[in-house]
């Protein structure tokens, strides 16, 4: 046994045996011996880690020992009134989130190793309160500066209560600041703080989202070391040396489809068909052949990990000299490519493979509106003059796409439905219009190719064997598919009898609560039950596709792992090295690639969730006192959320709510009624919109117009 273990046991074993809290002082001369000559400093160490697992309590005179049921967390998020906290003991890759009330936060922060202990729970969630904060974390927030009897913080989100700014700052009243805690009080109202950003008017989304974007120290420009790199290579020309050996595919019609503002464009495809047989190429643009491991510009995009797109706005994972030059398919120019050539029989199975690099010649920039016009029958002079040579490949496309989807509705993959904004700005980045974002048949055309490209990218590397970057989507918990089936018996929605989820008993259960009309409830319901979609360097599969083979090829310019595993496929497909040299030169890259892009990727979404919800918020405030036709989508102990048909989200406070009750589950009654349930349509009153923190207040005034 080490020193440290010894001083380990020799601390829990006087903290256990001692009533009164020791001190620090005192433990270290108790524990401090001949026979154990522990440093200061090691000592330190050993009493931190104890506080960390949650074994002893740290008080204002020393410690004492953890009482029975207590445990380490880590605080993942507040508002305004309440909080969440991470059980550290649960697997990292477990997101399970536990809900302490505001009363019982005891001033922690987001990032701060607490110690809890549970508590009757009055809703889904368990319920904890925070005993201690062990380990402080450097808090940065943001909110709105106030000047009333001295300088406060109202924080967006940390708590209710503005906190005291310590030292001068220039910023002024009603402006968007980015704040750090210097002085820590035992509630959230005690705490002081220094300004570290001014973004301007808090009435403003555009300098909110800059805000956020700050607080989640997400880089806007490139460093100086990135940007001459791509300006170097975005000023290349395409030469013999970079064509020399690739496959030479500048006379097939290949051709492009994006939306009309599209400037980072990635994909191509081309499809023929023979003997029964089709022939789907899909296109990727070569960036791994620019962005080589260990430059800046390779460092960089791990850091970032992807881009993030809101509003008006994009933050690249690579500069413009690459996403919109070099690296941009665009048409009638001469690009490097990295090719996937399937063979697909004509009930949509993969039948054989090939990946080759390549040199494409896009004959368009073909633009969704247009084409879903093509495969509508509206082809007039203009787009004949454009897609005139490509109309039998398009039409093509479009059988293939349906056999495809009807092929993976076969499989039994669960089609559940998400909501996606389209925000509009004016030129001053002001936000005029929401729009909900509907998925056209040209869009799921593409998206079904890139789909068999990406299957056929993990088969490879799987069946070779070699490190890889995959896509996977894990089998739900059992515990989130057995309170599935407690909503579904609630509800009367049958399900089939299974132990362990597949993907086609989701469909099942998605179907059955479409009969009873209650889609809302159970798609909420079945989304919430499965696991979070993430990397792995392992080739677990993918269940909401009901594929055993998936991956991430189709993205370089905007996703990490697209680049990663290109450079891998590269080395395997081009550079023609053994799987055996593979394993020695990615195994680690590969794990570490995946672990940082599932993070980057998660942070980035929240970003962009956070961000849009800006923007509404700031349309919403032109709006109050207006009344829209919305949709129950969710109940909780605080009130009923509502979304409006353009995805618009607000919140009916149960205040407002007189007289009915939540039951716990998706409805508020009255008599054990239910007045208000999940999926049902509600005429809504917009009453608040705060643009600085996105947060947007209802009053339900009737039933929808559409339900009378």
């Amino acid at each position: 046994m080490d020193i440290k273990e010894r001083t380990k046991e020799r601390i829990l074993d006087l903290i256990k045996k001692e009533k009164r809290t020791l001190s620090e002082k005192d433990l270290y001369r108790k524990c401090k011996g001949k026979s154990n000559p522990i440093k200061p400093a090691e000592f330190k160490a050993v009493l931190s880690a104890l506080v960390a697992q949650g074994l002893i309590i740290p008080m204002e005179n020393g410690y004492k020992a953890a009482p029975e049921g207590v445990f380490s967390a880590a605080v993942t998020r507040l508002n305004k009134t309440f909080g969440f906290v991470h059980d550290l003991s649960l697997p990292a890759d477990d997101r399970t989130e536990i809900f302490v009330p505001g009363k019982y936060m005891m001033g922690a922060l987001p990032g701060d190793t607490v110690l809890c202990r549970l508590i009757p729970s009055r809703g889904e969630l368990p319920e904890a309160e925070i005993i201690a904060v062990t380990v402080q974390n450097d808090a940065v927030f943001t909110g709105r500066l106030v000047r009333d009897n001295g300088i406060f913080v109202l924080p967006d989100e940390l708590c209710k209560d503005m906190i005291a700014v310590e030292g001068y700052t220039d910023a002024k009243e009603g402006d968007k600041v980015a704040a750090r805690i210097v002085y820590r009080g035992a509630r959230h109202s005690e705490h002081r703080c220094e300004i570290t950003a001014s973004f301007g008017s808090a009435d403003s989304a555009r300098n909110c989202a800059e805000s956020v974007l700050y607080s989640k120290e997400i880089e806007v420009d490139f460093p100086n070391a990135v940007m001459d790199e791509a300006r170097r290579i975005g000023n290349m020309k395409i030469t013999d040396r970079d064509i020399y050996s690739r496959l030479d595919l500048r006379d097939e019609d290949i051709f492009t489809i994006d939306g009309a503002d599209t400037k980072d464009i990635d994909d191509a495809v081309s499809l023929s068909y023979e003997d029964e047989v089709y022939s789907l190429g899909v296109h990727i643009a070569d960036v791994s052949y620019y962005v080589k491991p260990g430059t800046a510009l390779d460092s960089d995009a791990l850091v970032r990990g992807t881009s993030i797109y809101y509003a008006d706005k994009v933050v690249p994972m690579l500069p413009k000299e690459l996403s919109n030059g070099i690296c941009s398919l665009n048409p009638g120019e001469d690009r490097l490519a990295f090719s996937c050539l399937m063979k697909i029989s004509s009930e949509g199975e993969l039948i054989s493979y090939k990946f080759s690099k390549s040199v494409i010649r896009s004959r368009v920039k073909g633009v969704y509106d247009e084409v879903n016009r093509i495969i509508e029958g509206g082809m007039d002079e203009e787009l004949k003059e454009r897609y005139g040579r490509l109309y039998g490949q398009i039409m093509l496309m479009k059988k293939l796409a349906g056999i495809l989807h009807k092929r993976r509705q076969d499989r039994g993959a669960p089609e559940l439905e998400t909501s996606e904004p389209k925000i509009e700005t004016d030129e001053n980045g002001r936000c005029i219009g929401v729009k909900r974002r509907h998925s056209s048949y040209a869009e799921n055309m593409i998206e079904e190719f890139m789909l068999m490209a990406n299957t056929a990218a993990a088969r490879l590397a799987r069946e070779n064997g070699i490190p890889f970057v995959y896509r996977i989507h894990e089998r739900p918990a059992i515990d989130k598919i057995n309170h599935l089936k407690e909503i579904c018996e609630k509800l009367d929605i049958s399900y089939p009898q299974f132990d362990s989820a597949k993907p086609v008993h989701l469909s099942m259960i998605l179907e059955n609560s479409h009969e009873k009309g209650m889609d809302v409830i159970m798609n909420n319901a079945v989304l919430r039950s499965m696991a979070k979609a993430r990397y792995s360097h392992e080739p677990v599969g993918h269940f909401g596709l009901a594929l055993d083979d998936y991956a991430h090829f189709t993205s370089p310019i905007r996703r990490y792992p697209d680049l990663a595993i290109h450079r891998i496929l590269t080395d395997l497909c081009y550079e023609k090295k053994t799987p055996e040299e593979l394993v020695r030169r990615y195994t680690a890259f590969a794990y570490d690639a995946a672990v940082r892009s599932s993070e980057n990727e998660l942070a980035a979404m929240q970003t962009e969730r956070e961000c849009d919800g800006i923007y509404m918020a700031e349309y919403m405030r032109d709006h109050l006192g207006e009344e829209f036709d919305g949709v129950v989508c969710n109940a909780a102990v605080f009130g009923l959320y509502v979304e409006l048909e353009s995805t618009i989200e607000g919140l009916v406070r149960a205040e407002t709510l007189s007289g009915l009750e939540y039951d716990g589950d998706f409805s508020y009654t009255k008599g054990g009624k239910p007045v208000y349930t999940v999926g049902d349509s509600v005429r809504v009153k917009c009453v608040r919109a705060q643009v600085d923190t996105g947060n947007i207040d209802f009053e339900i005034t009737g039933k929808a117009d559409r339900d009378a």
